[in-house]
């Protein structure tokens, strides 16, 4: 099945490259270009940036009149551009929101949508039952809404032509045995940040946040320069604390922002799609709001008091995860949540089964007598109790 590329909304460094490797190299026959209230001055810096070769390849929603000056092959009308270029000869394509519009279709391709909740818009679901496309489907008909490669197989089978991601093309992806045990540095009287990171590798954590809030910007580079290596040997992602602008000088696969640190939307439109955003919260609201923001998984917390964090919002509990966890699922909210906060092996248990995907320590590894040893325990309990 065909696969689209939907772009997101605001322009970041290197977005004609991504283009380009979504077309040569991940499988997508197409990438519409969606920048609502752009000018044609940067619609035209993005497409001459990509080849000239798969311009035929792109769509445009937004600046019709680059189109065929740029040699792109095709339009997508919607409200602000509910007509093609006078003259246009390439391909037409628009959106529509319900089954009865599936017959009135009489443009080269239609996208449906949302077949699925949104990822991008939580909340936004479904005009439409899935049942009234049976029969009604036609090869002009791509999904649009919540699609992620492992939806592809139940589209097909539903009779979609195609699926168009917005999201999901361009996210980074992790595992789920990745995000299953985070470890979070700090330095102890025992141990530098990096020995920390070194030992909770050793003992099979593959996700390391570096947080040391009271080191220098040259001290954060310095570690990060070594953490960054020894997550490169042992195949981890490498997660740093608040500091975004760090993110591409280390090389790091992501950041994580606290509830006073830069906001998500703007560190995303710093940073690009593909670059792993985590947010802080304590509450559904502040789920909700990095959900809409772009965030990519959601730290929540705290389980109960801990010591290595100042300013602690309300302890939860394990009814605080389940009530909040619940409202998630009522909500199709689907990012995955990382429980943090004073977290034992005896209570991890109880906080998985309230849906949280996945556990964040510190002192519990850094306070054992084998600190290597306390995390292939600790992560051997998570792996066995993980739904």
């Amino acid at each position: 099945m065909q696969k689209i590329a939907v772009t997101p909304p605001y322009f970041y460094q290197g977005e004609a490259q991504a283009i380009a490797d979504a077309l040569c190299n991940r499988g997508f026959a197409r990438v519409h270009i969606r920048k609502p209230g752009c000018t044609s001055q940067e619609m035209e810096r993005l497409v001459e940036a990509v080849p000239r070769n798969l311009r035929p390849r792109l769509s445009l929603h937004d600046c019709f009149d680059v189109a065929a000056r740029a040699g792109v092959g095709g339009v997508h009308l919607n409200r602000r551009n509910p007509v093609p270029p006078q003259g246009w000869n390439g391909l037409v394509s628009r959106s529509i929101h319900s089954a009865q519009e599936i017959a009135e279709v009489r443009e080269d391709y239609a996208f449906l949508s949302p077949v699925f909740p949104s990822i991008s818009k939580p909340g936004y679901r479904a005009s439409f039952n899935p049942l009234e496309l049976s029969g009604v489907l036609t090869p002009k008909i791509f999904a649009l809404g919540g699609v992620t490669p492992q939806r592809l197989p139940q589209l097909e089978r539903m009779g979609f032509a195609g699926a168009a991601m917005l999201t999901a093309a361009w996210r980074r992806e992790f595992t789920r045995e990745q995000f299953a045990m985070q470890f979070i540095t700090h330095p102890t009287l025992r141990f530098s940040v990096e020995k920390g990171a070194a030992m909770a590798l050793a003992g099979g954590s593959r996700w390391v946040q570096l947080r040391h809030k009271d080191a220098s910007i040259e001290q954060l580079l310095t570690e990060g320069e070594r953490i960054a290596e020894l997550c490169h040997k042992y195949e981890a992602l490498f997660i740093i604390d608040d500091h975004v602008e760090l993110v591409n000088e280390l090389g790091a696969d992501g950041v994580h922002l606290g509830k006073n640190d830069m906001p998500v939307a703007e560190a995303r439109r710093q940073l690009g799609p593909s670059v792993i955003i985590g947010a802080t919260a304590n509450t559904f609201a502040d789920i909700e709001a990095a959900a809409k923001a772009g965030a990519d998984y959601i730290g929540l917390g705290p389980f109960r008091f801990t010591s290595t964090k100042k300013n602690l919002s309300p302890v939860l509990g394990t009814h605080g995860y389940a009530d909040i966890l619940s409202r998630c699922r009522q909500a199709g909210i689907e990012l995955p949540v990382v429980a943090i906060g004073g977290i034992t092996d005896g209570d991890i248990p109880a906080i998985l089964s309230t849906g949280v995907a996945g556990i964040a320590l510190s002192s519990s590894v850094l306070g054992a007598a084998n600190p290597a040893a306390q995390a292939a325990a600790t992560l051997s309990v998570i792996l066995k109790n993980l739904s």
